[in-house]
């Protein structure tokens, strides 16, 4: 990989909060860098990281920036109240059970920092400490209770931009009733920003849908019992409204509560 494009202090707010009792501590997973990263997808991975991370800042919670694009870096250790799994480059293939071949739009593979996620993510679930998944997050846990993705949407035209325009459009999205996104940001047609050529295919078993596309893609999954809850949308996009990112992340750090020990989860390290 070559020499970062994001920088954690063009990410991190200047206004981060000390963890300390009583205030939700939140572990941020990402990958600030990837392969191919080109400089428009990193001024977008820039800013969506910021406004998340802004977010949290704002909503009083404290976190730490985990970021599997440092070589050697990530150890799996549970010492957080919950697990925000945020946006970015494609999971590979050989994760899921995908094509053998190359896939149509694949951009940002790297499965070292994939399978340092996965493991994360199934840390935490473990430990029963919430997890709230963005895009690739949403993703990446429907892969960690056995589901699949669909490698490249072939109709994209509701889901991200036509070559040659913005790649983030708005779209429209149900939001389905009884679930735990409904409860959060109510049931029925919402309006989200999307810009995604994956998305979850075969539904994890333990899982649910929680929000479709008009096509029927999935833009939503969820646990129906633990607080386990991914979103295919960028709520974190400022393009777009953000009422949607602070009732998604109060609600998350509501399941949170009150700080824990920390639970290390043995021969979990990077590979």
């Amino acid at each position: 990989m070559s020499n970062p494009v994001i920088l954690r202090t063009e990410v991190e707010p200047s206004d981060m909060r000390t963890r300390e009792p009583g205030r939700p501590h939140i572990a941020v997973l990402v990958s600030l860098n990837f392969p191919g990263l080109t400089a428009p997808v990193a001024a977008l991975q820039r800013r969506f990281t910021r406004t998340a991370l802004a977010a949290l800042a704002e909503l009083d919670a404290s976190f730490e920036l985990v970021d599997t694009s440092e070589p050697g870096s990530v150890d799996v250790v549970v010492d957080a109240d919950g697990l925000l799994v945020l946006g970015g480059g494609d999971i590979a293939a050989v994760c899921y059970g995908g094509p053998d071949g190359p896939v149509p739009n694949a951009y940002g593979v790297d499965e070292q920092a994939d399978r340092v996620s996965l493991r994360m993510i199934q840390a935490y679930i473990d430990a029963d400490r919430p997890v709230l998944g963005i895009c690739r997050g949403s993703q990446l846990i429907n892969v960690c209770y056995g589901g699949t993705i669909i490698a490249d949407i072939t109709d994209y035209q509701l889901h991200r931009g036509q070559p040659g325009e913005h790649l983030f459009i708005d779209e429209k999205v149900e939001v389905a009733a009884g679930t735990r996104l409904a409860a959060i940001l109510g049931a029925g047609p919402i309006v989200v920003r999307s810009g995604h050529h994956q998305a979850v295919d075969a539904v994890a078993d333990e899982l649910v849908v929680a929000a479709r596309a008009l096509d029927g893609i999935v833009e939503g999954v969820e646990h129906p019992t633990d607080w386990v809850l991914g979103v295919q949308f960028h709520p974190e996009d400022d393009d777009g409204p953000l009422a949607p990112l602070y009732k998604l992340f109060a609600g998350f750090l509501a399941a949170s509560g009150q700080p824990s020990a920390p639970t290390d989860q043995p021969g979990l390290g990077a590979q």
